[in-house]
C-alpha cells in the first residue's frame, strides 16, 4: 500500500470480512462514524496515527514496515523468477 486511499480500502475490506459495521468499529475505536466512512472511501487528506492505530486494533491488524525496493528473501526471489 502506498496511499491513504489504499489503506482505507484495505480497512473497509477487513471490516466487511469480519462482519462488522462502520458504527461498531468507529465506536470501539473512539472515532466518529463519519470519520471512518470518509477514511474508507478515500475522502480524507490525512488520518491521524492515533485514529489509524485504534481502527487497526479493533480489526485485529497491525502495521509492518518494509524498505522500498527490498525484494524479500532468497526463496521469494526464486518463486518470482519461476523457481530458478
Amino acid at each position: 500500500m502506498q496511499t491513504l486511499a489504499e489503506l482505507g480500502e484495505a480497512v473497509s475490506a477487513r471490516r466487511k470480512a469480519l462482519g462488522l459495521n462502520q458504527s461498531d468499529v468507529a465506536l470501539r475505536s473512539g472515532i466518529t462514524r463519519e470519520s471512518l466512512v470518509r477514511f474508507e472511501r478515500g475522502q480524507v487528506s490525512e488520518f491521524g496515527s492515533r485514529k489509524l492505530l485504534a481502527v487497526l486494533a479493533v480489526l485485529g491488524l497491525e502495521m509492518a514496515f518494509t524498505e522500498v525496493g527490498v525484494s524479500g528473501t532468497l526463496d521469494e526471489l526464486r518463486r518470482e523468477r519461476g523457481g530458478a
